[in-house]
């Protein structure tokens, strides 16, 4: 199948944009570690439409996606949303990996140094043929 591309018509240019403009503290501490320190050369992409769903953070050259959730990770009210963004995401070949707001700003060099390791595995075969999702999306800033 062929590559399923966003428009600033569908309004996920805007979306994106609406959801960096109110990431909360822990999301701009990461973006600016995985901006600044560059995380040993990786792009990583913020608030990107995947989808149906948007990704806190996303690496397509390792089909890496970080996400930052205010609730525990087994627990609350979010947690199945979570595990359908994720199984959708993991169908499409990349990796999910996740962190609480606390865990960034409790420790966030030891988060730099996680999302590093996850970076460094060897990358899972890609899921069964299905559609293709472009990397080509609104760049974070």
């Amino acid at each position: 199948m062929g590559r399923t591309r966003f428009s600033s018509d569908d309004g996920s240019v805007a979306r994106a944009r609406e959801l960096r403009r109110n990431r909360t503290p822990a999301e701009a501490s990461l973006w600016a570690v995985l901006r600044n320190r560059g995380l040993d050369g990786y792009k990583f992409r913020q608030q990107q439409r995947f989808g149906p769903f948007y990704c806190d953070f996303i690496c397509h050259d390792r089909r890496l996606v970080v996400e930052i959730d205010g609730d525990t990770h087994f627990g609350g009210a979010a947690a199945a949303s979570y595990a359908r963004r994720d199984a959708y995401i993991e169908r499409e070949g990349y990796r999910v990996i996740r962190f609480t707001n606390d865990e960034v700003m409790t420790n966030l060099d030891g988060v730099a140094d996680a999302i590093r390791s996850a970076l460094t595995l060897t990358l899972p075969p890609p899921a069964a043929a299905g559609p293709s999702l472009s990397p080509n999306g609104e760049r974070g800033s």
